[in-house]
């Protein structure tokens, strides 16, 4: 019977990069459509603003491991082609992520002291110029700490691209498990890999948090 090896352990190194890889999709692709639901969340157009609420409480009130399926198997029941697995879970993640930091980022926003906005207002900026010169320079301060936070349940989160046949981090732990039947060995190694990429982004969150004097009166 075969036992874990150094090519299994390459074999996750690689499957690590694919789930920092997925992370980036999700987090980028998630942040830029994010930023734009968080600035319709704060419309003065009513419309746009409801549209904006509808969007957020659909995505957060599906699961991921859902939208992934709807996604994956879904366009091709409507007689699309089957999109490719990384397509398919960069694109699942995305929605998620742009859900969920559109909401963090439409906090911090709304966070910064209504004196500041009225300040933009008496000194006639437009709606444009407020937001990029006065408010958002504060609002990214706010929203440093917990957008890092959030990029570590992003990178847990990859383990559920598996569902459509991504094989990242915890997915190649099953493959290997598969052949070699290891299981505690090799998923103390799969957990110790998810350690080494989320510990460093918990501290690195708390730091900020500590640095920016988030949260300090």
């Amino acid at each position: 019977m075969p036992t874990f090896s150094l090519v299994h352990f390459e074999f996750l190194c690689w499957a690590a990069m694919w789930t920092l890889g997925l992370s980036a999709i999700a987090f980028i692709g998630g942040g830029l459509l994010g930023f734009v639901v968080a600035m319709a969340r704060i419309s003065d157009v009513r419309a746009v603003r409801l549209a904006a609420i509808a969007y957020i409480q659909l995505v957060q009130g599906t699961p991921l491991l859902i939208l992934l399926f709807l996604i994956y198997f879904g366009i091709a029941i409507v007689g699309f082609q089957e999109v490719p697995a990384i397509i398919a879970a960069g694109t699942g993640l995305t929605i998620y992520s742009s859900g969920f930091l559109a909401e963090i980022w439409r906090g911090c926003i709304q966070s910064v002291p209504k004196t500041q906005w009225e300040a933009a207002e008496c000194l006639a900026l437009t709606r444009w110029q407020r937001m990029t010169r006065v408010i958002l320079p504060q609002a990214m301060r706010i929203a440093t700490a917990p957008t890092v936070g959030f990029l570590v349940q992003i990178v847990k989160n990859t383990s559920l691209a598996s569902v459509v046949g991504f094989v990242e981090l915890s997915q190649a732990g099953k493959l290997i498990n598969n052949s070699i039947f290891e299981p505690f060995t090799i998923f103390i190694v799969v957990a110790m890999f998810y350690f080494a990429i989320c510990f460093p982004l918990s501290t690195w969150s708390r730091s900020l948090e500590r640095k920016l004097n988030v949260g300090r009166r």
